[in-house]
C-alpha cells in the first residue's frame, strides 16, 4: 500500500495539508461596490427650480461570475493552461522538494517534469460536482520508465477514488477518507512501456468503479464499493514520481463524459 499521511479534507475543495500551493480561494474579502452620493433636499429643489432632468445615474456594473468553460462535460486540450487547483504532496521524508516540478504548457500540451523522487502533484477540476461520471487521459511518457498516472472521481469532503497506473503495468485502486486505503489491485499487459503514449479511463457510477487501459477494462473492473459510498464530488488526474527521476509526462487531453 502507498502510505501518505492524509493530505486532503475538502469542503469546495480546500486541502487541509497544503504543503506546495494555498487553498482554493482568497481569504481576503471583497469590499463592497461604492454607491454614489445621494443628493440632497436642498440639491433636488434648486434641481428642479432650474427646470434641469435629473441626470440619469449610472447603473452599477454587475460583477460577472465566470462561468466553466466547458461545462460539465468537455475535453479539455491544454492550449493554455485553465487554471484548475494543483496541488503537490511530498512522500519522501522532506528530501524531495515540491517547488522543483515544473509545469508547462505548450502546442496542445501539459507537461510535468518532476526530478524529484516520490512527489505526487494533483490537478483537479473545480468547475463541477460529479455523480456518475467518466474521466479519461491522455499521456506521453518522455522520461523515465518509472512513474505513476492518477485519476481521480467524487472528490469531496468525505474523500474521493483514486485509480493508480504504474509505467509497469501495477494498478491500484484506493479510497481516501482519513487515509489511503486499498481496495483493489492487479497488473495489466495493456499498457504501452517506454516512451510512448497510454490513454486511461475511469468510471465512477453507482456503486462501481470501472477502469481501462488503452480502451480494454481490467480484470477486477468494476469495483462494487458498498462500505464508503462516495456519492459525488470533483474529478481531475495525477502525475507522479517513483524511485527513478526524472519523470517527464505530457498531458495531451483530459476527457470527461458520461459513463
Amino acid at each position: 500500500m502507498k502510505t501518505i499521511r492524509p493530505f486532503f479534507m475538502i469542503a469546495s475543495l480546500v486541502l487541509v495539508v497544503s504543503l506546495a500551493c494555498g487553498g482554493f480561494s482568497s481569504d481576503e474579502p471583497t469590499s463592497p461596490p461604492t454607491l454614489p452620493p445621494i443628493p440632497t433636499v436642498q440639491q433636488q429643489e434648486q434641481q428642479q427650480q432650474q427646470a434641469q432632468p435629473t441626470e440619469e445615474a449610472q447603473p452599477t456594473e454587475e460583477v460577472q461570475v465566470p462561468q466553466p468553460s466547458g461545462g460539465p462535460f468537455f475535453t479539455e486540450e491544454f492550449d493554455s493552461d485553465p487554471q484548475w487547483y494543483y496541488e503537490v504532496i511530498e512522500d519522501n521524508g522532506g528530501k524531495s522538494d515540491p517547488a522543483n516540478i515544473t509545469i508547462t504548457f505548450d502546442d496542445s500540451l501539459m507537461t510535468f517534469e518532476i526530478p524529484d523522487q516520490f512527489l505526487y502533484a494533483y490537478y483537479i477540476y473545480e468547475g463541477y460536482s460529479y455523480e456518475d461520471v467518466r474521466v479519461e487521459v491522455k499521456v506521453d511518457n518522455r522520461g523515465v520508465n518509472t512513474q505513476q498516472v492518477s485519476l481521480v472521481c467524487r472528490v469531496g469532503d468525505d474523500g474521493w477514488y483514486e485509480w493508480a497506473v504504474q509505467s509497469d503495468g501495477l494498478w491500484f485502486l484506493y479510497v481516501v477518507s482519513g487515509g489511503f486505503t486499498r481496495l483493489s489491485n492487479g497488473g495489466s499487459n495493456d499498457i504501452n512501456q517506454g516512451k510512448d503514449v497510454n490513454e486511461y479511463a475511469m468510471e465512477c457510477k453507482g456503486d462501481e468503479i470501472a477502469f481501462f487501459i488503452n480502451g480494454q477494462e481490467q480484470k477486477g473492473s468494476p469495483y462494487i464499493d458498498r462500505e464508503y459510498g462516495l456519492r459525488e464530488g470533483n474529478v481531475g488526474f495525477s502525475i507522479s514520481s517513483l524511485r527513478a527521476v526524472p519523470v517527464k509526462i505530457e498531458v495531451d487531453k483530459f476527457t470527461i463524459s458520461e459513463p
